[in-house]
């Protein structure tokens, strides 16, 4: 089989793997489950808790001791196993720590999927620059086509979405052994400070004031980041509360429509070059923190009828604020880091975007949801009212049956409090966090445009 196409495989199932299941779990815990909001933000955060640690670990050992291929094949078949185990927990709690348990197998492979991507690129005498992106790219497609799996076989709601990642990935742990060989390469002395073998040289960016702030506002935007990918989908489904939209095709298929999301970031990679050249590092970043704004101002205004423009508009400005912060922070560390520390440096990043800035995120996105957007109702006609309609609608009475396990009451109470959320006003918020991260960043982070800067890429 063409080497190139052996690559592309292994990118599109690393992705489809976590696109099983990650933008719909939301579906599961709330819709399935009905556990709470604050246990949820928790929950996603597990991803960011594993990323500050796991990928330093399994990088180390597979530098040190261990075939990448061979750890990576491990790590797959173990995330594979804990995913078939999951869905089986009893309690948000039990749910929480087998999910850690997952992430701690699953977020080191994203960057051992690059480490084993580049070595048998360059053993075999390729262009990796020109010939890894297109690789790439169908590691996104993978997302997509999962994304859809998993919506079209009716199972974005329950446990079915950890079955089809389960298997793809024990399916995936077992190919990774056929790839060509990617042995330790052992470019760290042994008897190197204990600090350099850990690659914790990087901190010492943040005795740089510039660098620190970078990190800082790494982190705040971080914490942005994630929110779309743990409510988007839940967003989109709980439109179905709503008679009026209950049969929608943003209620049907959500996750379809969100997937638009991944197909803008597709996009969105090939105007890189042409924003950087233009406008710099600097204002790039800027415009995607303005493009998060965007993006939660428009969920927040949208609907599945005469608003379903923004919804959309929306997942494609997706597509900038996420690829424009992630390529143009990592080009920032680039050229602005001592090419002894580059790498650790550039895990550093993503340790302050995908790590802490993702279990910040979290934690306070799931406490604040719960705690000042979660709407409850005692009585039936302050549901209906909410939702638009009247206590004796029969689609009503059917959602209320089905959707919150709920009847009304001869008294008009209900038989138990109904929570809804307020997601237009949960966005605004989102987009009004955005907001204050892009003003305070324009004024106080100062970078100087260089065309050296982008040079790299635009040729």
């Amino acid at each position: 089989m063409n080497l190139k196409l052996r690559l592309t495989i292994l990118s599109f199932l690393q992705f489809f793997v976590w696109g099983a299941w990650l933008i719909t779990m939301a579906n599961f815990w709330f819709g399935t489950k009905h556990w709470d909001g604050a246990q949820f933000g928790a929950v996603f955060g597990t991803m960011g808790i594993a990323s500050i640690f796991m990928p330093t670990i399994t990088g180390i050992i597979a530098d040190r001791w261990v075939n990448a291929e061979r750890i990576y094949s491990v790590l797959q078949i173990l995330y594979g196993a804990v995913l078939f185990i999951l869905p089986h927990a009893e309690t948000p709690n039990s749910f929480f720590s087998i999910m850690l348990v997952a992430m701690c197998f699953y977020m080191p492979t994203i960057a051992l999927t690059n480490s084993i991507s580049y070595t048998i690129l360059k053993n075999s005498h390729l262009d990796v620059v020109k010939d890894f992106p297109p690789i790439r790219v169908w590691g996104t497609v993978g997302f997509i086509v999962a994304m859809w799996i998993t919506n079209l076989t009716g199972n974005k709601a329950t446990e079915g979405q950890f079955y089809i990642a389960g298997v793809a990935a024990i399916a995936l742990g077992i190919y990774a052994l056929t790839l060509p060989k990617c042995p330790p390469q052992k470019l760290i002395d042994k008897n190197a400070p204990l600090s350099e073998q850990l690659g914790l040289n990087a901190f010492k960016l943040f005795g740089n004031f510039k660098m620190a702030l970078f990190f800082l506002f790494s982190m705040l935007l971080g914490a942005a980041l994630q929110l779309t990918n743990a409510y988007g989908d839940v967003f989109l489904s709980e439109f179905a509360h709503f008679p009026k939209y209950a049969n929608s095709i943003v209620v049907e298929k959500s996750t379809i429509i969100m997937s638009i999301s991944q197909i803008s970031e597709t996009l969105f990679i090939l105007a890189i070059p042409f924003f950087l050249r233009r406008y710099g590092i600097k204002k790039v970043m800027l415009i995607s923190m303005l493009a998060w704004v965007l993006r939660f101002g428009l969920f927040a205004y949208g609907d599945p009828v005469n608003g379903l423009w923004m919804i959309i508009l929306s997942c494609v400005v997706y597509g900038m604020a996420f690829d424009f912060f992630n390529i143009s922070g990592s080009l920032f560390v680039e050229t602005t880091t001592d090419k002894k520390i580059r790498s650790s440096a550039q895990g550093l990043f993503m340790m302050m975007t995908n790590g802490f800035g993702a279990v910040l995120g979290s934690y306070i996105a799931g406490w604040a949801i719960d705690k000042f957007f979660t709407i409850k109702f005692t009585t039936a006609s302050e549901l209906s009212s909410y939702l638009e309609t009247t206590p004796t609608d029969s689609t009503f009475i059917e959602i209320l049956k089905n959707s919150f396990n709920a009847v009304v009451n001869p008294d008009g109470t209900l038989s138990n409090v109904v929570m809804v959320k307020n997601w237009p006003h949960i966005w605004l918020y989102f987009a009004g966090y955005a907001l204050i991260i892009a003003v305070l960043f324009g004024v106080f982070f100062k970078h100087k445009h260089s065309a050296e800067d982008v040079k790299n890429i635009t040729h």
